[in-house]
């Protein structure tokens, strides 16, 4: 069993080292002609060992701290598995923790120049962080809800131009198709963004994880298995999801999307997005305690700069 682990272990670098930061032979900038081919054909590309496993710890001790806490620190969201509802906070009922850009620790993540480099090569040098996630996906309780839906990640945004907003996924132990592992499907971000709403599952759904609605992908899908420090890069209309952690043990990745300060926002009303404006409009006031906040708001309160020039994220 160690040996089938190895092995397997073994493969995932191996199909990571052709994104190393190592492989640069052109000494102009962070990534190499390769990396950007990628993305520009897959709408991804991962890079082996970006982070090392110390950097990770202080992140999964500060999650930790908060679970055992039971409070929610200001301005971060706790979600709880929707299987887990009705129990206390803990590390095993905490699907994952957002909004955390005011978190002395954890904004770290997103303010990192390993990450900033690369982004800053993809969206230009003006970059707003927009969203950040750390995701715990604990053990599945046996109804599949630590699964998340296919979808594209503009859907919950309402700013463009797409090509100028990027995510940085950093795994925080061995991910892989057991645990739930990302899969994503390489060249969907040059298609147009999809109606998305709730999944019909018998076993429930968690808050805003809506899925893709209409026609499903032809293609097939691919599992991206990381190790502890491996960074995915992917474009917000790329198709992408995960499996249930169908294991023992907790499935933990921490997140950033970042855009160009210069995106600019866009009107949603009377299109497929207004929907998820709506939604996330009343979680603003719900949480504001009846403020009208509209969804420009939300994510301009939510943004930080992290390099260079605030431009459109500012009132």
């Amino acid at each position: 069993c160690i040996l089938k682990m190895a092995s397997k272990r073994l493969q995932v670098v191996k199909g990571h080292l052709k994104t190393s930061p190592l492989a640069s032979t052109d000494g102009e900038g962070p990534l190499t002609k390769e990396q950007l081919d990628q993305y520009d054909r897959d709408g991804f590309f991962v890079i082996s060992g970006l982070y090392d496993v110390k950097d990770l710890e202080v992140y999964r001790k500060r999650f930790q701290e908060i679970c055992n806490s039971g409070k929610r620190p200001p301005f971060m969201t706790i979600m709880k598995d929707v299987a887990c509802k009705d129990q206390p906070i803990s590390e095993f009922t905490v699907n994952k923790v957002q909004d955390f850009l005011k978190d002395p620790v954890l904004s770290k993540y997103c303010s990192d120049p390993r990450v900033l480099d690369i982004v800053e090569a993809l969206v230009g040098k003006d970059i707003m962080a927009i969203h950040s996630m750390l995701i715990n996906k604990p053990p599945d309780v046996g109804r599949k809800t630590s699964r998340h839906p296919l979808h594209q990640d503009l859907w919950y945004f309402p700013f463009r131009p797409a090509e100028m907003i990027v995510c940085s996924w950093t795994a925080m132990q061995w991910v892989y198709k057991e645990n739930g592992c990302l899969l994503v499907f390489p060249g969907s971000h040059k298609g147009e963004l999809k109606r998305h709403d709730y999944p019909e599952w018998q076993g429930g759904v968690n808050a805003m994880y809506h899925e893709i609605k209409g026609d499903s992908e032809s293609r097939d899908p691919v599992y991206l298995e990381m190790q502890p420090g491996d960074t995915v890069f992917f474009h917000p209309l790329l198709i992408h999801g995960s499996g249930a952690n169908m294991t023992n043990d907790f499935r933990k990745s921490i997140s950033c999307h970042y855009a160009s300060s210069h995106c600019d926002f866009i009107d949603v009303k009377g299109t497929m997005q207004e929907s998820v404006a709506k939604e996330i409009e009343a979680v603003a006031k719900k949480r504001s305690r009846g403020a009208e906040i509209t969804w420009k708001d939300v994510w301009q309160l939510k943004g930080l700069l992290v390099r260079g020039e605030r431009g459109n994220f500012c009132y």
